[in-house]
């Protein structure tokens, strides 16, 4: 059996270590709205003998900085921070519906991983995805979508145009599909 919580912040961690569970799996959290999860946190649920594991947003970040003391990394996201391909925590921020959790602003890292597929198949060249990555970080996060970042980036509107095309045929969510790798590393853990 497990609990789903809404995205973690600063002080929800004390009170699941007297709920005693053998994994935690830390995907989202708050950090500009709320106090984001501190480190001191995680490394008291460790401490309390308990599995830690963080993917795609928070979590990834989380566990780039604290696998050295025992909390488990999943996936791209977490692959990056660790590896310092990234670094900023903007690069997992998004603007959401407090209520619904709904993504108003794509994710930079998105952005980038999307940029890399499509270099792979040609869509676009990697003078192109640098300016469009380039324009994307410029961006304050909640401003991030792949409609400006485009117009911003790409002037020739035939170009643009296509490029908008392949995006919305071939975008990759690598938030979302950590989220599941982190989730069905849990299950197997657990089974």
């Amino acid at each position: 059996m497990a609990d789903y919580h809404p995205p973690v912040r600063r002080v929800d961690l004390p009170g699941i270590i007297s709920e005693n569970p053998r994994i935690v799996g830390i995907i989202d959290g708050v950090f500009f709205e709320e106090a984001a999860v501190g480190h001191r946190e995680v490394l008291a649920v460790l401490k309390a003998g308990i599995t830690v594991v963080g993917a795609s947003s928070m979590g990834a970040l989380r566990a780039a900085e604290l696998e050295p003391f025992g909390m488990i990394g999943i996936g791209e996201v977490f692959r990056m921070y660790r590896d310092g391909i990234i670094e900023s925590d903007d690069e997992v921020a998004l603007m959401c519906d407090p209520v619904t959790n709904v993504a108003f602003s794509e994710a930079l890292v998105n952005v980038r991983i999307t940029c890399r597929a499509a270099v792979a198949a040609g869509a676009v060249s990697q003078a192109d995805a640098d300016v469009i990555i380039g324009t994307g970080k410029d961006l304050w996060y909640p401003d991030r979508s792949w409609q400006r970042i485009l117009r911003d980036s790409i002037p020739d509107p035939v170009r643009r145009e296509e490029i908008a095309r392949w995006v919305h045929e071939n975008r990759i969510d690598q938030k979302q599909a950590d989220a599941r790798e982190a989730l069905e590393y849990i299950r197997k853990m657990v089974n």
